[in-house]
């Protein structure tokens, strides 16, 4: 494989930027969000940005708010590349660890797509610090791949990151030194996200970006969705990710867009997905209380077109936080919304706190046509 020296070279992370460009008045198109919440109800969200589509030169923005959403501080941090010719950061995700810390992660590629990508880490230790004390570790690299969606956290301790290498982007001739990493891997972590280890990875059939979720089933075993062309396709893994089996179609249908699954406090599954869809229309919530086997429920989150890759977290109230995106080149909208597991049951909102459509951050600057 060809390397560049750009690949390995870390992103700048600008703290408290004012720089035009970064602002939502500069900004020409955006999307792509992850969401979390501190145990002391502050809300961080990522997306990224930069240029008129995913291209050279892309940033990440972190964005905050102190008031449940309220109000929101627009940019607290710019994650960017400095060859800006060359290199695009792109793919952020937000994750609280077990530890309370806060991981801001992405990804690092040499064009759209180098054959390998990068996935970097960088971690706030104190959340929930004054705004203007907020402060990141330097950033690392801690896997092949592109990582977007939120790690698990095993029963035993254990992290996994879901990192993959695309091969919907690049003939496997092209690499073949990672002919055995162009999966949809889990990294994984035993010593608190101080070392990561590639431990296995599935090779479902007709994946499209991958973009896979794990969760740790009651018998132990693990389920991996991933993204496919003709909707969602799954993995089982019994040795807790080394290997994976059953490879295949979860029967699941979606317009090949990123999904959101994740385990509930109160041990149901929360599947966030397109139904009854024309595009990337009727984002819907809905639960299964049997590991996946039937699902019940649906909250309508939002059925207008072009709504995509939701992300999302729970706070100890049961509220479930969820964003996702707009129109990233016409609203250029970051949305939130706020609802419970019987808001799902009920099919609507009902629960004290919940609300839908909440805007955390919308582009105003000049659209431009994408290339």
């Amino acid at each position: 494989m060809q390397y560049y020296p750009s690949e390995l070279q870390a992103a700048n992370v600008f703290l408290h930027p004012n720089q035009f460009e970064f602002l939502p008045e500069g900004r020409h198109w955006q999307g792509i969000a992850s969401l979390e919440r501190t145990t002391n109800g502050r809300i961080f969200s990522v997306f990224y940005s930069g240029g008129t589509t995913e291209e050279n030169g892309n940033f990440i923005v972190l964005a905050a708010s102190d008031d449940d959403g309220g109000t929101w501080i627009d940019p607290i941090a710019i994650i960017r590349h400095p060859d800006l010719e060359h290199m695009r950061v792109f793919d952020p995700n937000v994750w609280m660890d077990p530890l309370g810390r806060l991981w801001i992660t992405w990804a690092q590629s040499h064009d759209y797509f180098d054959g390998r990508d990068g996935v970097w880490a960088i971690v706030c230790e104190h959340p929930d610090e004054p705004m203007e004390s907020i402060a990141f570790t330097e950033p690392r690299r801690i896997a092949n791949g592109v990582m977007m969606c939120k790690p698990t956290v095993l029963r035993d301790g254990t992290w996994l990151f879901p990192c993959a290498v695309w091969i919907c982007c690049q003939p496997a001739e092209d690499h073949p030194e990672m002919a055995q990493e162009r999966f949809s891997n889990v990294y994984a972590s035993n010593d608190h996200g101080e070392t990561f280890v590639l431990r296995g990875g599935a090779d479902v059939p007709n994946r499209h970006f991958d973009e896979h979720m794990v969760v740790e089933r009651r018998d132990g075993s693990l389920w991996m969705l991933v993204r496919r062309f003709d909707g969602i396709g799954q993995a089982f893994s019994y040795d807790q990710g080394y290997t994976w089996w059953n490879e295949g179609h979860a029967g699941i249908t979606g317009p090949s867009s990123r999904f959101f699954l994740r385990r509930l406090r109160s041990g149901n599954l929360l599947l966030v997905n397109h139904v009854d869809f024309r595009g990337r229309n009727n984002l819907m919530a809905k639960l299964s209380m049997d590991d996946g086997h039937t699902w019940i429920g649906g909250l309508m989150i939002d059925e207008r077109s072009d709504v995509s890759y939701p992300d999302g977290t729970q706070d100890q109230d049961g509220y479930i936080y969820l964003t996702y995106d707009r129109e990233r080149q016409g609203a250029r909208e970051i949305l939130m919304a706020v609802f419970t597991e019987k808001d799902i049951l009920a099919g609507r909102c009902q629960s004290e706190k919940s609300r839908l459509r909440t805007v955390i951050s919308r582009a105003t600057g000049p659209s431009r046509n994408a290339r």
